[in-house]
C-alpha cells in the first residue's frame, strides 16, 4: 500500500489527468501497448485529457506543438529511452555524447547529395520489383499481400543502398531467412515489456538464457545480421570487385578517418541497424499512400492524371518505367499525398520517450522534475485541429497545397521522423523510394482493393496493418506521342 501511495503522489502528478490504474503502475501501459491499439488509446486520452496525460507513475504524455520543441529540441540534452537498456546503435544508445560521435562520423552519407548519388541502386530495385509484380501478381490478377510485397521491396532497396546487394525478398519472393517474421517477432516482445523493463531480465536476460547464450545454445543473432557479416566479409577482404557507390563505401570511408572510434564492431551495427529500422517504416509508409488512394478515387485519379499529363507535356520522363528523383519533385500532388499519408498515418505509433535531466525543465509553463519519462507521440501531434483544421481524421491531400505560412505551421508539428539531434538519419532514403516507386507503380499498374473495409491496424512500436490485399492488372501501354494525340 505504501508503494502504491507513493506511485500515486509521486513528485506531486497526482494533478495530472490520466487512466486511473496508470496513477500506481506501468502496467497500464503495458496493456495499452500489448493490446496493439496504444495510437487509439493515446488519442482518445488527449482528446478527453487536453495537453498532458499521465501514462505511469513516472511518465507523462505531451500534445502541445510546444513540447516538440521543449523536448526534441537541437540545443536540448534529454536522454533517450530504449526499451529498459543500453543499445550501443545510432538508433537505440542513451549515450548523448557517444549518438552525437557516431552521427557526425555517418552523417555525410546519408546527406541528400550523397542519397542521390545512390539512385541507381534504387533503379536496379524498382526495375525488378516492378518486373516480378507483372509476372506474380498482375498477369494472372492473383491477390497480392500488398504490405509483405512492400516490406520485401523496401527490405531490397536498404540493402541494395548499403551493400550493393539485396537479400533477395523481391526475386525469390520469399521472407529470406525468416528475417521479416524475426523483425516482427522482436516487436512484438520489445514494445510490450519496454513499458516495464524489468519483466525484460525475467524473461529473456535471465542467468540461464544468457548462459545458454554464451555456450552457443542459442543463437540470438538474426538473418540480417548473418546477411551484413558476410557482406562486410568480402569488402574488407577484396573479393568484392564491384565498383560501387553504396552506404558501405561511406561507412569505410569515415572508419578510415576515425578508426578507433568507428571499428569494425561499430559498423556492422551500424550497417545492420539501417536494414532493421529502414524496411518496416517505408514500407508502411507506402501502403499508406496506396491504401488513402483506393479509398478516394477522386485523389486516385487526380494524381494518376497529374502523372500522366506531366509524362505528355514532357514535364518528365517515363524512361524504361522509372520515374527519377529529380522529376518527380516536379510533382506538387505527389507530394501532397505522401504528406498528408504521414500526417494520417505516420508509422511510429508509440512514443517517442525521454528522460528529463536532473536539474529539471519547463515543458508547456510546467516544472517537470529530473527524471521524468515525457514525450509525444506522431499520431496525437498529427491530429490537432488548432494546426491541420477540424477535418483530422479525413485524408485530404489538398491540406497540402496552401500557402507558405500554413504550410510552415503544419510542417513545425510534423513529427513522422522523429524530431531535434534525434530525428532519423534515414529520412531522405525513405523520401528516395516513395517519389521513385509511387509514380512509377501507377504508371503501370491499376490496383484495386479486395475489401471496402478499413484496415485493422495494430501497435507494436510501428503501426503496421494486420492485412493489405489488392488484385493488380497492367495498364494498357501507349507512346507519350500517342497520348499527347489522343488527349487533343
Amino acid at each position: 500500500m505504501a508503494t502504491l501511495a507513493r506511485n500515486y503522489f509521486n513528485k506531486g502528478f497526482n494533478k495530472y489527468p490520466g487512466p486511473f490504474l496508470a496513477r500506481f503502475t506501468d502496467a497500464w501501459r503495458f496493456e495499452s501497448v500489448r493490446s496493439g491499439k496504444s495510437h487509439l488509446n493515446l488519442q482518445a486520452l488527449h482528446e478527453r485529457h487536453g495537453d498532458i496525460v499521465r501514462l505511469g507513475p513516472n511518465s507523462l504524455s505531451f500534445s502541445n506543438p510546444d513540447a516538440l520543441k521543449a523536448i526534441y529540441g537541437l540545443n536540448n540534452r534529454l536522454t533517450k529511452i530504449s526499451k529498459g537498456y543500453v543499445l550501443q546503435s545510432l538508433f537505440g544508445t542513451q549515450d548523448q555524447d557517444y549518438h552525437m560521435k557516431l552521427r557526425r562520423t555517418v552523417s555525410n552519407a546519408f546527406s541528400m547529395t550523397s542519397i542521390v548519388q545512390y539512385e541507381p541502386r534504387v533503379n536496379d530495385t524498382v526495375r525488378i520489383f516492378l518486373q516480378r509484380t507483372e509476372e506474380l501478381f498482375a498477369k494472372s490478377e492473383k491477390r497480392c499481400n500488398f504490405i509483405h510485397w512492400l516490406q520485401y521491396f523496401a527490405f531490397d532497396v536498404i540493402t541494395e543502398i548499403t551493400y550493393s546487394r539485396r537479400v533477395g525478398f523481391v526475386d525469390r519472393y520469399e521472407d529470406v531467412d525468416g528475417i521479416i517474421a524475426w523483425l516482427d517477432k522482436i516487436f512484438d516482445y520489445q514494445a510490450p515489456v519496454g513499458q516495464m523493463p524489468w519483466l525484460d531480465k525475467l524473461f529473456v536476460k535471465n542467468p540461464i538464457r544468457t548462459a545458454l547464450s554464451k555456450y552457443g545454445y542459442i543463437d540470438n543473432s538474426s538473418g540480417t545480421a548473418r546477411f551484413s557479416r558476410a557482406r562486410m566479409a568480402e569488402r574488407l577482404s577484396g573479393t568484392y570487385k564491384k565498383d560501387s557507390m553504396d552506404l558501405l563505401t561511406m561507412f569505410l570511408k569515415a572508419q578510415k578517418e576515425n578508426p578507433d572510434f568507428f571499428d569494425d564492431g561499430r559498423l556492422l551495427t551500424m550497417t545492420t541497424s539501417i536494414a532493421l529500422a529502414g524496411s518496416d517504416t517505408t514500407a508502411i509508409s507506402l501502403a499508406g499512400v496506396f491504401y488513402f488512394l483506393l479509398r478516394n478515387p477522386r485523389c486516385y485519379q487526380k494524381l494518376n492524371q497529374e502523372i500522366d499529363d506531366a509524362i505528355i507535356t514532357g514535364l518528365i520522363s517515363d524512361a524504361e518505367g522509372i520515374i527519377t528523383w529529380s522529376d518527380a519533385q516536379k510533382l506538387p500532388y505527389l507530394h501532397a499525398c505522401i504528406q498528408e499519408t504521414f500526417r494520417m498515418h505516420p508509422a511510429i505509433g508509440m512514443i517517442l520517450e525521454r528522460l528529463v535531466p536532473p536539474q529539471g525543465m519547463e515543458i508547456c509553463d510546467q516544472f517537470i522534475p529530473g527524471g521524468t519519462v515525457v514525450g509525444c507521440n506522431p499520431w496525437v501531434m498529427h491530429r490537432r485541429r488548432d494546426v491541420f483544421g477540424e477535418d483530422i481524421d479525413t485524408w485530404r491531400p489538398e491540406r497540402w497545397l496552401v500557402n507558405a505560412a500554413d504550410l510552415r505551421k503544419m510542417n513545425e508539428v510534423m513529427f513522422q521522423f522523429g524530431g531535434g539531434s534525434r530525428t532519423c538519419l534515414g529520412k531522405h532514403i525513405a523520401y528516395l523510394e516513395m517519389y521513385k516507386l509511387i509514380p512509377s507503380f501507377l504508371r503501370r499498374f491499376q490496383i484495386k482493393a479486395c475489401s471496402d473495409e478499413e484496415w485493422d491496424l495494430h501497435t507494436k512500436w510501428f503501426v503496421k496493418p494486420r492485412e493489405f490485399d489488392v488484385v493488380l492488372t497492367v495498364k494498357k501501354s501507349t507512346s507519350s506521342k500517342e497520348r499527347l494525340q489522343n488527349s487533343q
